[in-house]
């Protein structure tokens, strides 16, 4: 049985991702540092496979605590790297916790992995490394544009940062997986997105607003050019994309991939505005939801969603999800965790 080390393993990706790696025969270690996460998470997994991981609670950015953690699992056979701060308008206000928080643990973990015997390494990207990109679907020889926000440039450094370490390091292999916007939970309902106060994600949001939590949802921007006037995006099932993480790490432990580092782009392929992520909620829920229009955000792209046929054909991997059963699972989950 294969150790897999997973960063940010209680988190909303991670938690998914643990779920499906333990489910396929691997022994997880979790490192977390509950910033954005809880403990809870744990009892969740462990419900859901009957196993109960490893964790560690561990600051990444503490370099000493990152070395003496490979020096006593030293029997890692690959990580899936997901710590880092994540949400868009508020890499606008505070770029500098952006840039310390996602590029220094980067480096950190790396520096231990690179020394180990077999260094397998997937890294948690984002489709935010394209900006704007000039077509749609993005495939992933669009060009990486100037990011639009720190968030995103720190995706853009930190796949830099690996493509450049593997170019010097030839026994170490990289595969960076550039999400689209992960939605939904897990079907039983005892995992799912769990943000720590006012949630910076739109179906979050959303559940949010329907449970109570939340006056009104606002929607930021309908004077974009797209045909409703929102923002579209490419909204991919967690679970869909957790099993992306295990075919990418399996590829490199079965020496399947093409170079030391490679990129996949993982979305459903379509895109979906603000407004009809909004009413599939309200057909799923069979609620009206409050929400009103407002001002353009920071930082946000006017579309982005996904070309498909790298991770496909080459990874082997196919979102499976609607965005129906998407909402259907986060609204299941919001239930659950409200008691409604």
């Amino acid at each position: 049985m294969k150790k897999i080390l997973v960063t940010g393993g209680l988190g909303f990706i991670g938690s998914h991702t643990v779920v499906e790696l333990q489910n396929a025969g691997f022994e997880v270690v979790i490192i977390d540092d509950l910033s954005n996460s809880s403990l809870e998470v744990l009892k969740g997994i462990e419900d859901i496979t009957n196993k109960k991981p490893e964790f560690e609670n561990l600051d990444l950015k503490d370099k000493s605590k990152v070395i003496t953690f490979f020096r006593t699992h030293h029997d890692i056979s690959g990580v899936i790297h997901f710590a880092a701060s994540k949400a868009v308008g508020e890499s606008v206000e505070k770029p500098l916790l952006y840039y310390e928080n996602n590029l220094n643990t980067l480096i950190y973990i790396l520096k231990e992995v690179s020394g180990l015997e077999t260094s397998n390494f997937i890294f948690s990207s984002s489709c935010t490394v394209y900006g704007q990109a000039d077509e749609m679907p993005i495939t992933e020889k669009a060009p990486v544009k100037p990011a639009e926000s720190p968030y995103g440039n720190t995706k853009q450094i930190g796949e830099e940062i690996i493509r450049d370490t593997c170019k010097v390091m030839p026994h170490m292999n990289a595969i960076a997986l550039r999400y689209f916007n992960p939605i939904g939970a897990h079907p039983s309902a005892k995992i799912g997105e769990l943000p720590i106060g006012v949630p910076q994600n739109l179906v979050p949001y959303i559940t949010q607003t329907a449970a109570g939590l939340r006056d009104c949802l606002s929607v930021f921007g309908d004077d974009y050019p797209t045909p409703d006037g929102t923002c579209i995006r490419d909204y991919i099932h967690v679970v869909d994309l957790a099993k992306a993480h295990v075919v990418a790490l399996q590829r490199l432990l079965e020496r399947k991939n093409n170079s030391n580092y490679e990129t996949f782009n993982i979305g459903t392929g379509v895109g979906s505005s603000v407004l009809e992520v909004i009413k599939s909620f309200e057909k799923v829920s069979g609620q009206s939801l409050n929400y009103k229009m407002a001002p353009r955000r920071a930082g946000d792209v006017i579309e982005a969603f996904a070309h498909t046929n790298k991770a496909n054909t080459v990874l082997g991997w196919k979102a499976q999800s609607t965005l129906d059963e998407a909402m259907q699972s986060a609204w299941d989950w919001e239930k659950h965790i409200r008691n409604l």
